[in-house]
């Protein structure tokens, strides 16, 4: 029960004998979708719009509310599109971030709501042909090998004219069902990688939105691993945020989507999501429990069913993801043993994940009082710091050297924070 629903052993028995209430409407919606109650039982609406100044058209079929107790209609999916890749001055105004109930609440209608029919589109314009099908994906998966190798640089406004191209051909081309949802699926994709880059530069709350745009074209797909996916990178951003509840929910719901698929990397990785959660929230024996239910499936290795676009999920994304929970649970011992493996197993080429566990070694390090090992995986992850184009590393470098100020007059540190400062003042 405690694994399903998130609250504590203690607290479910407190429940069971009367001695306390469920009173936290966060938590009641994460009770609910955690035991698979009926929506019919206890619907989970949405308070407000997630979107509120989305125009409403009955005429045009690729226009509508985003609500997401509404229909996933294909239109509405475009009209998520739309907002995305609005242009490069985004009216804040114009949007809630959705976090908590509301995040609950979109999770679980993209899980329980029925595949709306695709219309066939057609328009005058050429036929959507396999061949632009395959360019199109081959241009995201080029973006997505990029940014592991050299940070994100400028590949959201990349990423965000290739998602304006895909919207083009959803609402101009000719094509049949089969190959809209096709492109739902490229469009999804694509997406969600840009809401990621926007992430990843620090443009948190674009990102969201690239984000619930992914979820709604995943949802026209057909493709619920595509929807884990865009789920994923949703628990980063909240436990990333100061909203690691928001994790531990959005990992449950992919988890729960995808179960009988067969996928054991794609559900390892939602592990390591739901596990930072329950880290952040100090909930230890939640983080343990996936975090060991994660290695195994990553040992099984991969299935026929699991996603291309999860080539980075190994033995090493495990490690570093566990020694990045031993490092919020306050146990930096367990840290520099899970991230120095890590280290060993990673992929050589994916050099941001590289630079950021270098990071948590370094602050681990130091935490325990090995200034010397700290110092040197702190240089180490400067190396990679001056070669990429990453907003988040760049933070997790500041609270490295957050840790180097706190040892003092090092001479290792002080070497450290020098050589830091001269990085800083030659930036552009």
């Amino acid at each position: 029960m405690a694994e399903l629903t998130g609250l504590s052993q203690a607290f479910l028995s407190m429940l069971e004998s009367g001695a306390r209430r469920l009173t936290n409407i966060d938590k009641i919606i994460e009770f609910l979708q955690g035991l698979d109650v009926p929506p019919d039982i206890a619907p989970l609406h949405l308070p407000g719009r997630v979107a509120a100044t989305v125009p409403q058209s009955a005429v045009d079929p690729l226009s509508g509310d985003l609500d997401p107790a509404l229909p996933w209609t294909p239109g509405r999916m475009v009209t998520a599109l739309d907002i995305a890749v609005g242009g490069d001055a985004l009216d804040r105004r114009k949007f809630l971030t959705v976090s908590g109930v509301a995040l609950t609440a979109y999770a679980h209608h993209w899980g329980t709501t029925d595949a709306e029919p695709w219309y066939e589109a057609t328009q005058t314009s050429a036929k959507v042909s396999a061949r632009t099908l395959s360019a199109l994906h081959g241009i995201i998966d080029d973006l997505r090998m990029t940014d592991a190798g050299a940070g994100s640089g400028t590949l959201a406004k990349l990423g965000r004219d290739h998602l304006r191209l895909i919207r083009g051909f959803l609402r101009n081309g000719t094509y049949t069902e089969e190959t809209g949802r096709e492109l739902a699926a490229i469009a999804a994709d694509t997406a969600a990688q840009t809401g990621w880059f926007y992430f990843d530069a620090g443009d948190h709350e674009r990102a969201q939105i690239y984000l619930l745009a992914a979820l709604r074209a995943a949802h026209a797909s057909g493709d619920v691993r595509l929807g884990a996916g865009a789920l994923s990178y949703l628990a980063i951003y909240g436990y990333s945020t100061g909203n690691p509840r928001d994790a531990v929910s959005a990992a449950r719901s992919a988890r729960e989507k995808t179960k009988s698929l067969h996928t054991p990397a794609l559900e390892a990785m939602l592990l390591t999501r739901q596990a930072r959660g329950h880290a952040k929230l100090g909930e230890q024996q939640g983080a343990l429990a996936v975090l060991g239910r994660a290695a195994e499936l990553c040992a099984q290795g991969r299935s026929e069913q699991d996603p291309p676009w999860l080539y980075w999920v190994n033995e090493g994304e495990i490690y570093g993801q566990s020694g990045s929970c031993f490092l919020d649970l306050g146990d930096a011992q367990r840290a520099v043993t899970s991230l120095a493996k890590a280290h060993a197993a990673l992929n050589p080429t994916d050099h941001r994940t590289r630079g950021l566990f270098l990071t948590r070694a370094a602050s681990a390090y130091l935490r325990q009082g090995d200034v010397e090992a700290g110092c040197d995986s702190a240089h180490e992850a400067l190396d990679l710091a001056e070669q990429l184009q990453s907003h988040r590393l760049n933070e997790h470098v500041e609270t490295m050297l957050n840790d180097l100020h706190a040892v003092g007059d090092s001479t290792y540190a002080q070497e450290l924070l020098d050589r830091a400062a001269t990085l800083a003042g030659a930036g552009p």
